[in-house]
Order: C-alpha cells, then sequence, then structure tokens
C-alpha cells in the first residue's frame, strides 16, 4: 500500500515538473505568447478608430503576434455593453458617459482605462423636419425616443431640467437607436435623444433638426473606453497593447481623413458628407481621464442619483484607471523616437 502511494506520489511530480516546462504563468506559454486567450471587443454604430481598426483588420493582425484571437460583437448603444461585461462575455468597448455611471451603480466589474471623446456636440435633441417643437419647452405632453441608460438618456434629463420641465412631463419612449430611427423617420415620436452619427445623418439626409445640443446646454458628455476588470487585470500587457493599436488607429484616421470618410462611409453605407459632419461634432482622442472630467462625471452621477435614475451614490473616480493609457502613450512614443534615429 505504501509502495503503491510513493510510486502515485512520484507520477504526480513528474507530471507537475512536466507541466512546469511548458508553460510559465496561466494563460502564458514559455515562449510568451498568450494561450488561448480571446479578445472580446464591443463596437456600436459609432464612427472612430475602433471601427476604422476594426475594418483594416489591426487587431487581428497586432495580436495574432501574440497567440491572441478577436472577436467583435455589435451593440446598439452602451448599457448592453456592461450587460456583457457582467457575464464575462466582454473585454473592451467605447461607450458614453451615462452608461458608465449605471454600470458602476450597478457594481459591475470595469475600468475607465481611457478618455475617447469630449462630446460636446456628441449628443443632441431633434425633431423631424416641419415640426412644431421650437423649444425644449415646447417638449412637454411630446414623445420622445431614447435608449434607456445611454448617453442620450442623460442628455434628455439634463435638457428637461434646463427647460424647467420634469421626466413627468413628456412621454419617453425607450428604444434602441435602430427602432428609435424608424419611429423617428415614420413620425410615430415627435423628438429623439440621440448621439452620433445618427444626428448628423437626421440633419442632412432627412432635415431634421437640432433644437438643443451639448454645446447649447453646456452639457459636458465625455466618451470613455471601458475594460473589463478581470481581463485586465489578467492580461496587463494586452490591454496595453489594445490601446496602442487603437491609438495608431486614431492618428491614421487623423493623417488620412479622406482615405477614413472613404472607409467608413462603405461600412456605414452613409454619404461621405454625414461621416465628415460626424467626424467634426465629436472628434476621436485617446488620453488619460483627468481630474476635470471625474469632477464633471460626478456632477452628473449626482444629478442621476436625485433624479432617481441610479439607486445609490457612487464616487466615479473608483472606476478610473489611467496607468494603462499612460504606459500606451509611452511606449509609442519611445518607438517613433527608436525610428526617428
Amino acid at each position: 500500500m505504501r509502495k503503491h502511494i510513493l510510486l502515485l506520489l512520484i507520477s504526480l511530480f513528474i507530471a507537475l515538473m512536466s507541466g512546469c516546462g511548458q508553460e510559465t504563468t496561466t494563460g502564458t506559454t514559455a515562449k510568451g505568447k498568450e494561450k488561448n486567450v480571446t479578445i472580446r471587443i464591443g463596437i456600436q454604430q459609432s464612427l472612430g478608430p475602433l471601427l476604422l481598426a476594426k475594418e483594416k483588420g489591426w487587431f487581428e493582425k497586432e495580436f495574432e503576434k501574440e497567440g491572441v484571437k478577436v472577436k467583435w460583437i455589435e451593440f446598439q448603444s452602451g448599457p448592453p455593453h456592461f450587460e456583457a461585461m457582467a457575464s464575462n462575455n466582454l473585454d473592451f468597448g467605447g461607450v458614453g458617459n451615462s452608461p458608465v455611471i449605471s454600470a458602476q451603480a450597478a457594481g459591475i466589474e470595469f475600468k475607465e482605462i481611457s478618455k475617447a471623446a469630449d462630446g460636446v456636440k456628441g449628443d443632441a435633441i431633434i425633431v423631424p423636419q416641419g415640426s412644431e417643437i421650437q423649444s425644449l419647452k415646447d417638449l412637454k405632453g411630446k414623445k420622445i425616443a431614447v435608449a434607456k441608460g445611454s448617453s442620450g438618456f442623460n442628455f434628455l434629463y439634463k435638457a428637461l431640467e434646463h427647460a424647467g420641465l420634469k421626466a413627468s412631463d413628456v412621454e419617453m419612449i425607450q428604444l434602441q437607436p435602430d427602432e428609435a430611427q424608424a419611429a423617428f423617420d415614420t413620425r410615430k415620436v415627435d423628438a429623439w435623444a440621440i448621439w452620433e452619427p445618427f444626428i448628423s445623418y437626421e440633419v442632412i439626409k432627412k432635415k431634421a433638426r437640432i433644437i438643443a445640443d451639448g454645446e447649447d446646454l453646456k452639457a459636458y458628455s465625455p466618451s470613455f473606453i471601458v475594460a473589463r476588470t478581470g481581463f485586465i487585470e489578467e492580461h496587463p500587457d494586452l490591454t496595453v497593447q489594445f490601446l496602442k493599436i487603437y491609438e495608431k488607429a486614431r492618428r491614421w484616421q487623423n493623417d488620412h481623413f479622406d482615405e477614413a470618410i472613404e472607409i467608413y462611409a462603405k461600412a456605414k453605407k452613409i454619404d461621405k458628407e454625414v461621416v465628415v459632419r460626424a467626424l467634426r461634432n465629436n472628434p476621436s482622442l485617446n488620453e488619460p481621464i483627468t481630474d476635470d472630467v471625474i469632477q464633471a462625471q460626478q456632477k452628473t452621477a449626482d444629478f442621476q442619483y436625485e433624479q432617481k435614475i441610479i439607486k445609490r451614490k457612487i464616487d466615479t473616480s473608483k472606476v478610473v484607471d489611467n496607468q494603462y493609457i499612460k504606459k500606451a502613450l509611452q511606449e509609442l512614443e519611445k518607438e517613433g523616437e527608436n525610428k526617428d534615429e
């Protein structure tokens, strides 16, 4: 019996030592490549570096060098991103200012790892051509399409407050963008609280009219690159690499603006005029999240708590993690210096 146990222990020791020779850490092979890792990236209908990199295949090309696969998942708005993150089915995405607040209040584990846009003119309330609505006050008693929990949702509440109205003074029809667009175009709703590029499309192609945007109301509405906490803690190097690829796409867009317009127009089957307007209204960024942004987000979170949009108070600084974007930008700078030498 003792001999049998001794042989079993020796066999187990040999097996463990063999395993150590093949793998250095969990999820990483001895060659330093990630093992059996698939990065799930969420993408909306927005125009920007994520879409450009997707169309160019840049994430796939760069991550393939690390033995990592890429999977793209399409969403209509920001809140579904966090539903997927909560169930460990999404690793990265780009969302507006309101979805991150709702997600934090719901206790979802994620981090804001980069500011992706200032969003000054990224959201607006629009009405159809010929509408009798001339100002925000005229929204009283009207049907307004909006995606619950989205940046447009928060902007609508801000607009109503600005006009001295309450949420109960209007009828909010909660629809995702594809459904809302159909309802708006067929005039089943009177107004639409929405973001780019839908704003530019409706204004240019359908002659819709903007009755208020973020610039009018001085409503700061930044966008963020967000990541699932579990993923970035397990794969910090891949997180930095993700942001580097994103930044390269952003810079390429700026340096090849006309070509980028062609790519976006073809990918989304929309006119180039719409693309140009949308990009200029909401320029892409990729930079650390400053204290000013955090304070603006805190004001938004406090406002949403007062309006009972979220059920508990939160500290918006708790989900900010700038270490990855700082490292990504530093590495790109060094790579640029080495290239120039």
